[in-house]
This record gives C-alpha cells, structure tokens and sequence, in this order.
C-alpha cells in the first residue's frame, strides 16, 4: 500500500490537502483542523476528518441519481492507510471558481447583509424577517472563493454571470437549490434542520457540471436540531458555530477585530464540538460512526 508522501500535494486549504494519484485521480485528505473567521485555529478536533469525509461520501453515493460527482472509491488500495477513513479518491476537474452557496434560513452573513440592505446577494426579501426565520423558496448567494487567510465575499448573481457566463451561471444556481431542497427535505426526515450549505463544482473533460469536495458536511453547511427550532435567536447547532460562538464570547477573551489569531480551544469545547460533529452525522445518515474506518 502507498504511503501519502508518495504522492504529490498539489494544494493545500484550511482543512484539506490533495495530492495527486496519477493523471486522472487526485486525493482529497480532511484533517481534523478547524476554521473560524478566516483563521485556521492551532487546536484540532479528534475525528473531524473523519466525520467529513464519511458525511460526504453518505451525501455523494445518496444524490448519485441528482447528480454527477467526483468520488471515485473512499475504500480503496491506492488511499495510503495513515489516511484511511479521512480520504477519497476524486476524478480531476477544472473546479470552477465560484462558492455556491443556498440559504433555506436568514442566519450568519445572509442575516448580517439583509439587516443593512434588506436583500441578500441582490436578492430582495420581505421586511420583518428575524433570526433564522425560513425563507420560501431558498435562495442561491453565490460567493467569491477566496484565498487561505481572506474572507468570502457574497456577490450577485450577475457577478457570477459575468465571471463564467450565463449558461454555467444558470446551472450552478438550478443545481445547487436542487441539491440543497432534496438535502433539506431527507435533513427534516431525520429531525435536522439543514439550514444553508455550500457547495463546490467543476467541470469534467466533456463539460459536465460534476458535483465536487464536500457536501453537507458540518465544516459546509448550519444543521440545527428540529424539534427546538425557533426563529428569533441563534439557534443550537450540530456544526462549527458551537466553536464560532466561544471565540466571540467574553470566555475567549479574544476581540475579533484585532489582528491577534484566536487563543487554543479550551477541553470542554473541543470535546463538545465533536460530540456536535459526529452526533450530525449519525443523525442524518442513520449509521454508527464508530463503524466508520480509521487510520492504521
């Protein structure tokens, strides 16, 4: 079997490294690193690569029918196994440079712009909305994808337009509320509210739109328990804003506006964020994490 260093690494993100396989494959290995702000934080969370990648390929092999994806196998000999359970081996793909993004309910940045616009990417909604209120239909706020250490920034549909013209523009917003509603829909079937994600795509030799990264995961997407939701707060959460919430809280002791990075997670809220992150996982797929493969 292979060792990872075997392998080229081709880039290197937040959470995730690629290396590449051969002409036609790549590797996409999650580590149990943990993002927040535009910081990569110096505590990790046990297991969360490993909750990643089994989250994606449960939604990968479930929109198999929705549409194409990138995986290839996540068991398989040419994934080393320092890496096992943490790593996929993905088709190449000319990834097309746009986050996109599909919000279901008014939280996080999408809140932040509607508060001073009344509107979100362009996209004009009614007066009166709250904290985490359901916006019907979802919408699609495509973003900028930024580089390690830079921020996100929303734009319009027409920016998105002329960026990769309109046809493909069209169909990354048609695909990705067509996979946000299905996510949504199994999401509420399984007590969960999935309220936005993000997602990635690229472009395969023959110009089909492929499905690529990760999907609904916690690290992509705000999961809140269903039976206590309730608009007007913030609401609990099985994803990263358990984290987000500490390091803007007065415990942190950290001010966000400052060039400081954030200060190491304390125990208590690293071990409960990945209680968060597998309890998301076990919920929605109905499977064991613990039967899910580990590193030898």
């Amino acid at each position: 079997m292979p060792k990872l260093a075997e392998y080229r690494q081709v880039a290197a993100g937040k959470v995730r490294q690629i290396h590449e396989v051969d002409d036609e494959l790549l590797l996409f290995v999650a580590s149990d690193r943990i993002s927040a702000f535009d910081h990569v934080l110096t505590t990790e969370i046990p297991d969360k690569g490993r909750v990643l990648t089994a989250m994606s390929v449960f939604w990968f092999e479930k929109f198999a029918d929705l549409v194409p994806n990138h995986l290839v196998a996540w068991d398989d000999p040419r994934i080393p196994a320092e890496v096992r359970g943490r790593a996929l081996l993905v088709r190449r793909l000319e990834m097309v440079q746009v986050e996109c993004v599909a919000r279901g309910y008014l939280t996080g940045s999408g809140m932040a712009e509607y508060r001073q616009t009344g509107s979100v990417c362009g996209i004009d909604l009614p007066p009166g909305l709250v904290e985490a209120s359901e916006l019907t239909p979802p919408i699609f706020t495509p973003a900028t994808k930024a580089e390690l250490g830079s921020h996100d920034e929303n734009v319009s549909f027409a920016h998105v337009e002329g960026a990769v013209g309109a046809s493909l523009a069209a169909r990354l917003r048609d695909v990705t509320l067509e996979v946000y509603g299905a996510g949504r829909e199994y999401a509420r079937s399984r007590g969960v509210v999935l309220a936005d994600t993000k997602l990635e795509f690229g472009l395969d030799r023959s110009g089909t739109l492929v499905l690529a990264d990760e999907v609904l995961t916690p690290d992509s997407s705000r999961y809140w328990p269903a039976d206590v939701y309730e608009p007007g707060h913030a609401q609990p959460s099985f994803d990263k804003q358990y984290v987000r919430d500490w390091l803007t809280s007065d415990a942190s002791g950290w001010d966000r506006a400052s060039d400081t990075p954030p200060p190491p997670l304390p125990d208590d809220v690293v071990a409960a964020t990945r209680t968060r992150y597998v309890e998301a996982y076990e919920r929605i797929s109905g499977r064991s994490f613990a039967e899910w493969p580990s590193p030898e």
